[in-house]
């Protein structure tokens, strides 16, 4: 059997046609039936679907007949093409011995192209190099095939050209699986190594691991250990992939990729990238590559209404049994009532985790502004990490403060390169390499993290009409002149709204918050000031004009004295008005804060 196993999985950049090309290999290899088959089969989110994006891996085993005449079994693992599921990746493809590397044949090698056949070539794995979409159009499949080989290195004359669509070229590549990806290794005797590469909650039977067996072999009754915790656990059953369904076998062998039940009650107990072995007769040493999810964007989540607190906690609880990597904890605001500080992976994690819980969970949820983690050293020489702008301490108190840099990395046609150089500068950049390949430049710059995480992403598309492409990876903390802005409506603190930004971009962000929270806060009776300030000193003010009542309306005629009476009465109203007068900030106001700074 382990001869004619062949594990493989599918990488590419966002959007060059990864889904589609497994549905028509589902369909060439007849794991689907034509009633059952679906666009985009694999993702099972609605969210995916909708967004055209695959946010989860998954797994599916299939059988292939080969013009040999051999059947042989074809473990799949479909992978998330974003950068903040870049660790995911690198399990999916930790757990295969070879990668089709999809290329859009109109749009070229981009960024995550390479940056995951970099991730392919540390595994060591056999590539196959898949020119996808040649029925567009614009599709240049020949030119793109030598600038795979120009830049990745691999012959022009081994890329397949493939269209997911209309299904031509797909037979030449089930072939090419057969031939070109090796068998996976191991021996059944061996001690059992497993490897974690993702895992789903279920209700009834707990976390269900999806694994990759190295060595050995699983069975049900067989006492397992996680090598990371050191728990043990008794099997319950293990089984395979079918579409659509979990399949339970009597056992899994070397090479295969399946699940285990184990009445697992925690998805912290399982993580993606851990070990399991068995208690009695343990392997010499875990898979390498194991970390712990850590979240590196954090922003807050509060409820609209303040009755929803316990639903949002339970909602949280739920979606983490599902998504190791997500991490809060409660934090109360002045501004906001109680919610959760959440950790996420990176912008888009995030924007789906609120999606999510919105939707599945029916919560409406006002999200504040995401920030990174910053370093501080205090004065008393003791180091703290600040997740909320409003942690850090006073300016009295602070040494330095570190915040985390990226290595960036931008893949443009020559006509946009000076522009993005200039948005790339503008966001404190420098510039480590620039390197020209065919009619492309590839960009290299180092950037401090928090500058690129709102609206960069958009700005190089619109900058380059969609043709640039990016991806980064963090390479650590760098001191840096930062200063906290505090925003005051009313003379009052709004911790909600308050930010960490470079002392020379504080007064230009303060300037237009202030600006565009004095257009969104309704007038009231009174004037009220927003104010930016760093420390004690404000930069930046702006005034929401009063709502002056008209009341000489009823005064028609008559002495002027009248009217001054009733001008000095309220004065006097307005002054104790001031003296007890709250403002309600609304939610505008927030998402205003979220977009100033990046126009």
């Amino acid at each position: 059997m382990q001869e004619r196993i062949r594990n493989f999985s599918i990488i590419a950049h966002v959007d060059h046609g990864k889904s589609t090309l497994a549905d028509r290999i589902l369909q060439m290899t007849k794991a689907v039936s034509e009633r059952e088959m679906r666009e985009q089969f694999l993702d099972s989110l609605e969210l995916e679907r909708e967004r055209g994006i695959t946010i989860k891996a998954s797994a599916v085993r299939l059988f292939y007949e080969s013009k040999s005449g051999q059947t042989y079994i074809f473990n799949l693992i479909d992978t998330p093409g974003h950068v903040d599921f870049g660790y995911e990746v690198s399990r999916a493809l930790a757990a295969v011995e070879g990668v089709l590397l999809v290329v859009d044949a109109s749009q070229g090698v981009e960024a995550q192209t390479i940056a995951n056949f970099y991730l392919a070539l540390e595994h060591d794995h056999t590539i196959i190099p898949v020119i996808n979409k040649i029925d567009l159009p614009g599709a240049q499949p020949l030119e793109v095939a030598l600038e795979v080989e120009e830049v990745l290195g691999i012959p022009a004359d081994e890329c397949i050209f493939a269209s997911g669509k209309t299904g031509q070229g797909v037979e030449d590549i089930l072939e090419a699986i057969v031939a070109r990806i090796p068998p996976p290794s191991g021996h059944p005797e061996n001690p059992p190594q497993a490897l974690i590469f993702d895992s789903i909650y279920d209700a009834y039977q707990g976390v269900i691991p999806y694994v990759r067996l190295m060595d050995g072999s699983l069975r049900p009754g067989q006492t397992i250990r996680v090598w990371s915790t050191g728990q043990t656990f008794t099997i319950d059953k293990v089984g395979v992939f079918r579409p659509g369904a979990l399949e339970p076998v009597a056992q899994l062998g070397p090479g295969e990729v399946g699940w285990l039940t184990a009445a697992i009650r925690e998805i912290g107990q399982a993580q993606v990238g851990d070990t399991v072995t068995s208690a009695q007769n343990p392997c010499q040493a875990p898979y390498p590559g194991f970390q712990p999810a850590k979240p590196v964007v954090f922003a807050g989540l509060y409820p609209t209404d303040t009755q929803d607190y316990n639903r949002l906690r339970e909602a949280l609880e739920k979606l983490k049994l599902n998504d190791a990597a997500l991490s809060f904890e409660p934090e109360t605001s002045e501004a906001l009532g109680f919610g959760f500080r959440c950790g996420f992976l990176g912008l888009l994690h995030a924007e789906i985790v609120q999606e999510r819980l919105e939707r599945e969970f029916d919560l409406d949820l006002i999200s504040t502004a995401p920030s990174v983690i910053y370093r501080v050293r205090r004065t008393d020489g003791s180091e703290l990490e600040i997740h909320n702008p409003s942690e850090l301490p006073s300016p009295d108190k602070l040494e330095a403060i570190f915040e985390p840099y990226v290595r960036l990395t931008v893949y443009t046609p020559e006509e946009y390169v000076g522009s993005i150089m200039q948005l790339l500068q503008e966001k404190r950049g420098k510039m480590q390499h620039m390197n020209y390949i065919g009619k492309r430049v590839e960009l290299i710059y180092e950037v401090p993290f928090g500058e690129i995480l709102y609206d960069f992403h958009d700005r190089l598309k619109s900058l380059s009409r969609g043709y640039a492409s990016m991806d980064y990876e963090q390479i650590g903390y760098r001191e840096g002149d930062l200063v906290k802005v505090s925003i005051l409506v009313n003379e009052e603190p709004v911790d909600a709204l308050a930010f960490i930004a470079h002392r020379d971009k504080a007064y230009s962000i303060g300037r237009e918050i202030v600006d565009k929270l004095a257009e969104v806060i309704p007038r009231q009776q009174f004037a009220v000031p927003i104010q930016a300030a760093i420390g004690g000193k404000i930069i930046a003010r702006a005034t929401v004009k009063a709502l002056r009542k008209d009341v000489l309306a009823k005064c028609y005629g008559g002495d002027v004295t009248r009217k001054k009476k009733l001008l000095e009465k309220q004065k006097e109203g307005k002054k104790r008005m001031k003296a007890i007068g709250k403002v309600d900030v609304p939610q505008e106001a927030f998402l205003a804060v979220l977009s100033a700074g990046r126009e």
